[in-house]
């Protein structure tokens, strides 16, 4: 699987909810620090980081050399092509599994820089959803594979854009309400049927989950292709409308208020016409995360998805900030993470969405994780 390859599952839970974004516009400026000025280094345990850091280097190691992994041309001092890991990556081989050891690994190989001091950190998550092999009384929306006439090329222009043919013209792809409408009804691409259009809705934000069948097996589906349509937060049109205050947004307001309003939620979600298409994923075990942009399953709490227009992917990415916590408080995180997954709403250098795993705390985590603190991200020297 190429690393440039678009599997994404971090499409951004909390601007889903949002009204603000991080400012995308800002350039990117790097400021170099040392391992003593990362506050928490010498708390991290950085041995539990190397079977992550391996997987990458398998991935980045297959590559060619000259292949683009992300970041601003002139601004990322290294690291920003797969040959530029070659180092860290042939140096990782021989590293024993002792935390002096892994320490000592990444303080030789890789240079820490600040990225911001006000990082938006936010949330996402593999949700668990029940479906139905066929359709059911119950079990009435269907979770759509990739349509075969969906295109995405470059036009006469170079830009890349999204749709289908149609009398001989390139068109837009259907969007939401179309296709909520029946545009792709009896063309066999219903992977399962789940119970409301909202958990398809959800599942989609997420760009991957798990279903949970009638029979009580799990199956993993993740992100096939997008429709190419523009995404549209929900919480940000229904504040615009007055129908919920900006602070009161979160994943389980957006819930309970399609729940009250049922004949108009239809409506407020096609005002998102972004649409998921998905695929099976079954060659990645259950008790470990889907794959990510990488092609790398991701690990709850270690890995982030990024900007990699400014940022490249597989780097590592100190995260200072704090988390929501089980009592209802916040508590103080400073931990390594990696770059290994994409988001449509991950904008900007100082934005960084968190993988917090599958399950109901997951789900609860994510949906209340909406904080600010340090992003420093660790780029690897060069061979010597």
């Amino acid at each position: 699987m190429n690393i440039v390859s678009r599997l994404s599952l971090g499409l951004g839970l909390a601007l889903l909810a949002s009204c603000t974004e991080p400012d995308s516009a800002r350039p990117l400026q790097l400021t170099p620090l040392t391992y003593g000025m990362l506050d928490g280094w010498s708390a991290e345990a950085p041995e539990t980081l190397l079977p992550l850091l391996r997987a990458e280097c398998q991935r980045l190691m297959r590559l060619p050399p000259e292949t683009h992994l992300g970041g601003v041309a002139g601004a990322i001092p290294n690291g920003s092509i797969a040959g530029e890991w070659q180092g860290a990556c042939t140096a990782l081989q021989s590293i024993g599994n002792t935390r002096e050891a892994a320490r000592s690994y990444f303080e030789q190989w890789f240079a820490p820089y600040l990225v911001s001091n006000d990082a938006l950190f936010t949330g996402y998550y593999e949700p668990q959803i029940y479906a139905s092999a066929v359709k059911t009384d119950a079990f009435q929306t269907p979770l759509y594979a990739q349509p075969a006439d969906l295109i995405h090329t470059k036009d006469t222009a170079g830009e890349w854009v999204t749709g289908r043919w149609e009398g001989g013209k390139f068109v837009p792809y259907y969007t939401r309400a179309e296709i909520d409408h029946g545009a792709l009804s009896g063309r066999g691409l219903e992977i399962a049927w789940l119970r409301s259009p909202e958990d398809l809705f959800f599942l989609q934000i997420q760009g991957s989950g798990r279903l949970v069948m009638t029979d009580g097996s799990i199956r993993r589906v993740g992100f096939a292709a997008k429709n190419g349509a523009p995404y549209v937060p929900i919480g940000r049109v229904l504040v615009s409308r007055g129908d919920m205050a900006a602070e009161d947004v979160s994943l389980q307001s957006l819930r309970n208020w399609l729940a009250a309003y049922p004949d108009r939620a239809q409506e407020v979600m096609e005002q998102n016409p972004d649409y998921v298409f998905f695929k099976r994923v079954d060659s990645i075990p259950l008790d470990r995360g889907a794959p990510g942009a990488m092609g790398v399953p991701l690990t709850p709490g270690r890995s982030v998805a990024i900007d990699r227009s400014l940022l490249p992917m597989g780097a590592p990415i100190w995260v200072d900030t704090h988390l929501p916590q089980a009592n209802g408080g916040e508590g103080h995180w400073m931990h390594l993470t990696f770059g290994q997954d994409v988001g449509s709403d991950i904008k900007g250098a100082d934005h960084a969405d968190l993988f917090t795993g599958w399950g109901e705390d997951a789900e609860h985590l994510a949906g209340k994780m909406r904080s600010h603190g340090r992003m420093i991200v660790l780029l690897p020297h060069p061979p010597a």
